[in-house]
């Protein structure tokens, strides 16, 4: 009799299907709950060409690699507290890269201060893939502890108190 449950309980465990969405995407950075759930490319606009997070960590690149030539010092410049930063590039966070719809999207980089300091940066671009332009950035982490986080409401993205 027991013998019997266990076969039709595993074999029923064996025939289920497993649902692949137990992770869920970096909750403290903005990402559009279609992307999170397909994993597809991301739209810019239903009549444009679809960007892939390729594009947008090539254009994040791209801009903090424009960024370094203009500078003196060949580094990537931000104010934080008043205080102007001269970063060097770590890591893309390609896994948290997103398009936010509507030709807007968001970039998350590690860059790591000329005194050892790790600034983990937000970026938020626009554009076409190629062609895009940071509209806004700033710092989301010093040595890996959030300034602020962010929250979902009413399918918009908002900056919270950490």
């Amino acid at each position: 009799m027991i013998t019997r449950f266990v076969m039709a309980v595993s074999v029923a465990l064996f025939f289920t299907p497993v649902p692949f969405g137990f992770a869920q995407e970096h909750p403290e950075h903005p990402k559009k709950k279609e992307e999170a759930k397909t994993g597809e490319h991301l739209k810019k606009a239903e009549d444009q060409k679809a960007v892939s997070t390729e594009e947008i960590s090539a254009g994040i690149k791209k801009h903090i690699q424009s960024e370094r030539e203009k500078s003196g010092d060949k580094r990537f410049h931000v104010d934080y507290e008043g205080k102007d930063l001269a970063l060097d590039l770590v890591k893309v966070h390609d896994d948290r890269l997103s398009g936010l719809g509507e030709g807007k999207y968001f970039a998350c980089v590690d860059m790591n201060a000329t005194d050892g300091t790790t600034y983990d940066i937000d970026f938020f671009m626009s554009g076409k893939p190629g062609d895009m332009k940071v509209t806004e950035s700033s710092v989301h982490k010093v040595n890996g502890k959030a300034l602020y986080n962010w929250k979902e409401e009413g399918g918009v993205w908002k900056k919270v108190p950490a």
